[in-house]
């Protein structure tokens, strides 16, 4: 994550953040941030559930 913030300086990620509030809206970006937060949370729990039924394999 520190790569990436890295490679774009400050003025592009005011930019980009500005044109996510244009594209948008104030009143989205909550309920975007929430689904995102949701689909991250849900993608490692289905990477959990493949560890545990790997482990369970082996043994």
């Amino acid at each position: 994550m520190l790569t990436f913030l890295g490679v774009f300086g400050p003025w592009q990620i005011v930019l980009i953040v500005l044109a996510i509030v244009l594209l948008f809206g104030g009143k989205k970006i909550p309920e975007l941030m929430k689904g995102l937060g949701k689909g991250i949370k849900s993608f490692k729990d289905g990477i959990k559930e493949a560890e545990n039924d790997i482990k369970k394999e082996i043994d």
